[in-house]
């Protein structure tokens, strides 16, 4: 298995966005997360038909292999939890 993908769906002027930002780039720098090399991708849903249309009204938006964990706000203790049932080996206390 391998690390989880996470991608952060955005679009510009969006504080929640910014919000949502700053919650994963805090839980990914944490000790447990950083050891196994996580980061995410952001995609500005703009720039996709699709995203747009599907996500309009939802951003922010986290997707952990494809599947949508949260919209709007970003929870830490929710994203700890989630990556730990998604990283092989992590503990799951």
């Amino acid at each position: 298995m391998t690390a989880p993908r996470i991608t952060l769906l955005t679009k510009p002027g969006c504080h929640l966005c910014d919000e949502a930002r700053g919650v994963l780039d805090g839980v990914l720098a944490e000790s447990e997360f950083a050891a196994a090399s996580l980061g995410y991708r952001e995609e500005n849903i703009l720039t996709d038909a699709a995203l747009r249309d599907a996500y309009a009204e939802e951003i922010p938006v986290v997707l952990i292999d494809d599947r949508v964990h949260t919209i709007w706000r970003v929870e830490p203790e929710r994203l700890r939890a989630a990556l730990r049932r998604a990283i092989p080996g992590a503990r799951l206390a």
